[in-house]
């Protein structure tokens, strides 16, 4: 297997994986969005609220704040080893809101227990306080998995085969109708036939081909065992972080199936 990586931001990766199936690329897609453990508020215990929204709108709003917090520290809390699921600072952090009005409440007011997690974004509004309203809570934020909850998803992760273009120099006239259709702008316009200018921008949509028409001088598909990954995190968890655990999850689950045969 061979990895290489053609795109790194600060939110988002792109690498193309060479020497897999598609079922193993499509399992570690799946792991990706859905078992990656992330931290997320999930309990919410109000001590005071007379906003114009419910408790209820309040709690799910803070659910789906995205938090920052260090990898690999905290235990889940229903197999905690340290306090046997009670919550402990080992596998839960909290977080207080003490706001009062008349003022917009954003995820920078809260306030945590501990200094390496935090809200991953400051500005988020949660609910605008008019004169003489307030409000008060106790939030606990724990691990979970994005299987259980969509406010625990690490990321959003899509593949595609690797793109094979072969362009028939005798068939060809180079009439530029491939080069305009294309809306990747895979190709420019060459002197004797089109070129390929950014080939793992092809997403295989074949507008080249039937632009291309009787002529049959395009040939687009993709291989079978070379594949290109986009994951882009939604979560305190950098791209690489949740490419690098879900390899470590992915080669776990194979361990276990080989005992289990």
């Amino acid at each position: 297997m061979k990895i290489k990586i053609l795109e790194k931001g600060e939110n988002e990766i792109t690498f193309s994986v060479d020497g897999i199936s598609v079922e193993m690329a499509n399992a570690l897609r799946r792991i990706m969005i859905s078992e990656i453990p992330i931290m997320a508020i999930e309990d919410v215990y109000f001590k005071d609220n007379n906003s114009a929204l419910f408790d209820e709108v309040i709690a799910h709003r803070l659910g789906l704040i995205p938090l920052k917090f260090p990898p690999g520290v905290f235990e889940f809390r229903d197999t905690c080893k340290v306090c046997g699921g009670k919550g402990c600072p080992s596998c839960q952090v909290i977080f207080t809101l003490e706001k009062e009005g008349p003022c917009t409440v954003y995820s920078g007011d809260l306030k945590s227990n501990n200094e390496e997690v935090k809200p991953l974004y400051d500005n988020m509004p949660i609910v605008k306080l008019e004169e003489g309203q307030k409000i008060s809570l106790e939030a606990v934020a724990i691990l979970g998995i994005g299987r259980t909850h969509i406010k625990y998803k690490a990321a959003i992760s899509s593949y595609k085969n690797y793109p094979v273009i072969k362009i028939d120099t005798k068939k060809c006239d180079n009439c530029g109708a491939c080069v305009s259709v294309c809306p990747k702008d895979v190709f420019e316009k060459g002197s004797n036939k089109p070129k390929i200018k950014n080939l793992e921008a092809c997403n295989l949509c074949n507008a080249c081909v039937e632009a291309c028409g009787d002529k049959k001088a395009i040939e687009v598909k993709g291989e079978e065992d070379k594949f290109i990954f986009k994951v882009e995190t939604v979560s305190g968890l950098p791209p690489e972080e949740i490419v690098l655990q879900a390899c470590d999850i992915l080669e776990k689950k194979v361990k276990d199936l080989q005992k289990e045969l």
